[in-house]
C-alpha cells in the first residue's frame, strides 16, 4: 500500500491528509514537532486572552485521527533522502515514504537586530511561542511590539487584554501602509491609539538591551530613544520555513519551489501552504500565499494529484479578512496600497471614522477590480461573482444592496456610497435598486 507522509500538521497538511483519506485507502502519516494534534493557529491569541483553552482550538476530537486511519507522529524531521525516499527523524529513527508532502509553514522574521535573541524577545507563530509569551509577560510593566503587520496588532490586543502598557514601533508612515491605502491605514492608526496603545509611526528599532540576567530590559530606536520594557514581540512578518527542504537539496527560492500541481524539484515530493513558492504564478498573483484559506485550498488540490486525479491549482478571486481590535476588515479582489496605472477608486468613509468602503475599478471598461471594507461586511459570494463576471462599477453600485451581509443586524451604507459616486459623476447619477432575496443575490436572478 502506498505510504503518504506529510511533514507539518497545520491547515495545509491536515487538509491534504483528510482529502487523501476521502479519495483513497493510502496509508497516511502526519509528522509534527509543534503539537500532538492539529489546532487553529488563528485562535492562539484567544487562549492568551482567556476566551478559549487549548482543547477548544482543536477542530477535531482526539479520536478522529485513529478512526480515519491517519497516523500522528510527534517528531522533528532532520533530513530527506530523496533518492531512497526516506526520512530521518531526530533521535535516528527512519521512515520510508512513497509520496512526501512538505507543509512546514512559516517562521517569524528576525532582522539581525542586536539583542534579538535575548530572553523575553520572540515572535508569535507557534504553540511554543504562545507558551513563551505567557511566561515572559508575567509581571512586566511594559511591552514593545516591532513591526506593523497583522500579527503585531494581534499581539497588541493580547497584551492590552491584560492591561499591559504597549509601545508599538512601525517604521512606515502609517500602520500596514505597504498593504492598506492611506485612508484605511490612517483609520487604523487612530483606532490603535483609541485603545490606549502608544503607536510610534516612522520609528525603527535599532537595538534591544539586556539586563544582568540576560533578559530584555529596554529597546533603543533609530532616533536614540530608550524605552524600558520587559517583553519585545518581533512581528515584522514571517518567511517560508524552508530549512528542511534546503538541507535536503530540494530547490528553494524564497519558499520551496513548486509548479501548479505543487510538485517540487524532487520526485514524489510536494510542498503546500505557507512554505510553498510558485515558480510561475498567474499574472498579478503572489508567488507565496500565506493565508489560512489558501493553505486549505492547497491541501485539497494536492490530494487529487496524490490520488492520481491531478488538477492544477486555481485560487480564484483573492480574499482576506482580519480584525483590528473591534474593526473588521475584508478585501475581495485587487486593492493595492496605491492605485495601479489605469485604475480608479471610489472611497467613502463614515463620519465616525470606523467604517469605510472602497471599490477599485478599471478606468477603461469600468469593471470592478476589488473591494476594501472596514467595519462593514459584504457577502463573499456576491463580491467575488461580480469581480469574476467583470461587472461595471455602475452595475455593482445599483445592486449593492445584494452584497449587504445581514440587513437586519448590520447598518447599511449603500445609499451613502452611491451619493459619493453621484457627486463625482453628476452627469450620470445612479439609484440603488430594490434589494433581491439571498437566492437572487447569489444566482444573479
Amino acid at each position: 500500500m502506498e505510504h503518504v507522509v506529510i511533514v507539518g500538521n497545520g491547515v495545509a497538511g491536515i487538509t491534504a491528509a483528510r482529502h487523501i483519506r476521502k479519495l483513497s485507502n493510502r496509508a497516511i502519516t502526519v509528522i509534527s514537532y509543534e503539537s500532538d494534534h492539529f489546532f487553529s493557529r488563528t485562535a492562539l491569541m484567544y487562549i492568551y486572552m482567556g476566551h478559549l483553552d487549548y482543547q477548544a482550538t482543536k477542530p477535531y476530537e482526539d479520536w478522529f485521527w485513529e478512526k480515519n486511519r491517519i497516523e500522528l507522529v510527534r517528531g522533528y524531521v532532520e533530513w530527506i533522502d530523496t533518492d531512497a525516499r526516506t526520512l530521518r527523524l531526530a533521535g535516528g529513527e527512519g521512515m520510508i515514504y512513497d509520496r512526501l508532502v512538505i507543509a512546514t509553514g512559516s517562521t517569524p522574521n528576525r532582522m539581525g537586530w542586536p539583542g534579538e535573541h535575548l530572553d523575553g524577545v520572540q515572535g508569535l507563530y507557534s504553540l511554543q511561542d504562545l507558551e513563551g509569551m505567557e511566561h515572559s509577560t508575567r509581571g512586566i510593566e511594559r511591552a514593545v511590539i516591532v513591526g506593523g503587520g497583522l500579527i503585531g496588532i494581534e499581539v497588541a490586543e493580547m497584551l492590552s487584554s491584560r492591561n499591559i502598557p504597549v509601545t508599538f514601533l512601525v517604521r512606515e508612515q502609517n500602520y500596514w501602509d505597504n498593504v492598506l491605502p492611506r485612508e484605511e491605514a490612517m483609520m487604523i492608526n487612530r483606532h490603535i491609539r483609541e485603545h490606549g496603545i502608544d503607536l510610534r509611526i516612522e520609528t525603527e528599532l535599532a537595538e534591544i538591551l539586556p539586563d544582568n540576567a540576560g533578559r530584555v530590559r529596554a529597546v533603543v530606536t533609530r532616533q536614540g530613544e530608550e524605552i524600558a520594557c520587559g517583553f519585545v514581540a518581533l512581528t515584522a512578518g514571517v518567511s517560508p520555513n524552508i530549512d528542511l527542504a534546503r538541507r535536503s537539496g530540494i530547490e528553494t527560492g524564497r519558499g520551496v519551489l513548486v509548479d501548479e500541481y505543487f510538485r517540487t524539484s524532487a520526485p514524489s515530493v510536494y510542498a503546500i501552504g505557507d512554505c510553498a513558492e510558485f515558480r510561475d504564478p498567474p499574472p498579478g498573483a503572489p508567488r507565496v500565499e500565506q493565508l489560512w484559506y489558501t493553505g486549505r485550498m492547497h491541501g485539497e488540490t494536492l490530494a487529487h494529484t496524490i490520488c492520481d486525479a491531478p488538477r492544477p491549482y486555481a485560487r480564484g478571486v483573492w480574499f482576506n479578512s482580519a480584525k483590528f481590535f473591534d474593526i473588521e476588515y475584508q478585501i475581495y479582489g485587487r486593492v493595492g496600497n496605491v492605485l495601479a496605472e489605469g485604475e480608479q477608486t471610489l472611497y467613502w468613509e463614515h463620519p465616525d471614522g470606523r467604517h469605510c468602503i472602497r471599490i477599485n475599478y478599471a478606468g477603461d471598461d469600468r469593471r470592478v477590480l476589488g473591494f476594501n471594507l472596514m467595519g462593514i461586511r459584504y457577502r463573499q459570494e456576491v463580491c467575488q461573482r461580480w469581480i469574476g463576471e467583470r461587472r461595471s462599477i455602475e452595475h455593482v453600485l445599483e445592486n449593492l444592496g445584494a452584497a449587504n451581509f445581514d440587513p437586519e443586524f448590520f447598518p447599511e451604507f449603500e445609499r451613502e456610497l452611491i451619493a459619493a459616486y453621484n457627486r463625482l459623476n453628476p452627469a450620470r447619477p445612479l439609484a440603488l435598486k430594490r434589494r433581491r432575496g439571498l437566492f437572487g443575490a447569489l444566482t444573479g436572478r
